[in-house]
């Protein structure tokens, strides 16, 4: 995460010095990378999946102060995770990537026609699950059942953009789940109540007003 602070001051940097004519899209399609965990407390080591979200968005009143921005995206998310059994002897790391239609509703508020603060919600839909494992148990990869997670997430999100001109836009959220992602007790034996954490850095591109 600390790594993120250096981009989110350049990204801010960067908003300030355009001009003033800066308005933003009203719709269009947005991506960027996802930096996403599942917060697994019973992991001896996690760590975060690089991934990524598409898709498109549409913001209500581009011109005024307060808006609905909506969002339809593919996202992928998941984590790394390491297990030590019989005091050390034993380590297996165990990989989840889980893939989502993901629909966020954020409030934006717009300062200055540059910078959009948005807070709101996000809800979404497990298309696929993906696990591979290595270490002393062996290794391998496979496409996970479904029904060893949960069908819906269910969060709350947050962050900030920046309006570059009329038709563009870049900026940094962060999505907390609120849904345990297991949901049968294999899954539950080593993710227990793990929710889904994602930091996104996406650009967007779209028609202004």
């Amino acid at each position: 995460m600390k790594h993120l602070l250096p981009i989110a001051i350049t990204c801010a940097a960067c908003a300030i010095s355009t001009t003033a004519s800066a308005q933003g899209p009203m719709f269009g399609v947005k991506g960027g990378l996802n930096y996403s965990t599942l917060a697994v407390d019973e992991a001896d080591e996690e760590r975060s999946r690089l991934g990524y979200h598409i898709g498109l968005f549409a913001r209500s009143a581009p011109s005024e102060q307060l808006g609905l921005q909506v969002e339809l995206l593919y996202s992928t998310k998941g984590s790394s995770t390491t297990y030590n059994a019989l005091f050390g002897l034993i380590e297996q790391e165990i990989d989840f990537r889980l893939n989502y239609v993901e629909l966020p509703i954020m409030a934006s508020l717009r300062v200055a026609e540059i910078v959009d603060f948005q807070l709101g919600a996000y809800a979404a839909y497990l298309l696929s699950a993906r696990g591979s494992s290595s270490g002393d148990l062996g290794s391998g990869s496979d496409e996970l059942d479904r029904d060893n997670f949960k069908s819906m997430d269910f969060g709350l999100g947050g962050g900030v953009a920046f309006n570059v001109g009329p038709s563009a836009q870049f900026g940094i959220r962060y999505m907390h789940g609120l849904t345990r992602v297991a949901d049968s007790e294999v899954a539950n034996l080593f993710l227990r109540d793990a929710t889904n954490r994602c930091v996104q850095l996406y650009v967007a591109v779209g028609v202004g007003q």
